[in-house]
């Protein structure tokens, strides 16, 4: 007989909530919010961000394998930023007939926008603490393929999110991948 593996994908994670946020979700039955601090809202947070999935703050990287993009996870993000809006950038700024209203860096200009988001994250875990619990580490390398299999297919289900950065984590109860990516809508 098989055994079920649990499936969970998050958007967001409490890294980006405020206080109210953190407790309207323990208070909601699928501990979430909609609030829009559930994504990466500008610079400051991309760095947290890539501190805590890059593990920067305590050097192990051993445990912490990038499937997708680098090792600057902010950089990644700023790079499909010039990728997917350079171009566009440019052709609003040759309509605009003030030059204080270029924009110079989209990247910087969304990141200084409070009413935008720069990116989000998605959180994608298979199995839960009862079923890695006993498992060896040689078995949850195993999930490196599995996941890499996740991003091939977010890719193809859904086109109009640009991957940045894909990072799994391996030094907590259960192996997860945590994707960082930008909803990018094609203009009219």
């Amino acid at each position: 007989m098989s055994e079920m593996l649990a499936y969970s994908i998050h958007l967001g994670n409490d890294k980006n909530k405020t206080k109210k946020a953190k407790e309207i979700a323990k208070n909601n039955k699928s501990n979430t919010t909609s609030f829009s601090n559930n994504s990466i809202q500008n610079s400051k947070q991309l760095s947290k961000i890539n501190n805590h999935n890059l593990r920067k703050y305590d050097n192990k990287t051993e445990l912490i394998k990038i499937i997708y993009g680098t090792n600057d996870l902010a950089n990644d993000v700023k790079n499909l930023y010039l990728q997917e809006f350079e171009n566009a950038r440019i052709e609003y700024n040759n309509e605009q007939k003030r030059e204080d209203r270029k924009i110079q860096n989209y990247f910087e200009h969304i990141s200084k926008n409070s009413n935008r988001d720069l990116a989000c994250e998605l959180i994608i875990e298979l199995g839960d603490m009862n079923f890695w619990q006993d498992k060896k580490q040689e078995y949850r390398y195993k999930m490196v393929d599995v996941y890499k299999e996740q991003i091939d297919d977010l890719i193809k289900i859904l086109p109009e999110f640009k991957i940045a950065n894909a990072t799994i984590h391996f030094d907590e109860t259960s192996p997860h991948l945590h994707i960082v990516g930008v909803p990018v809508k094609e203009r009219i």
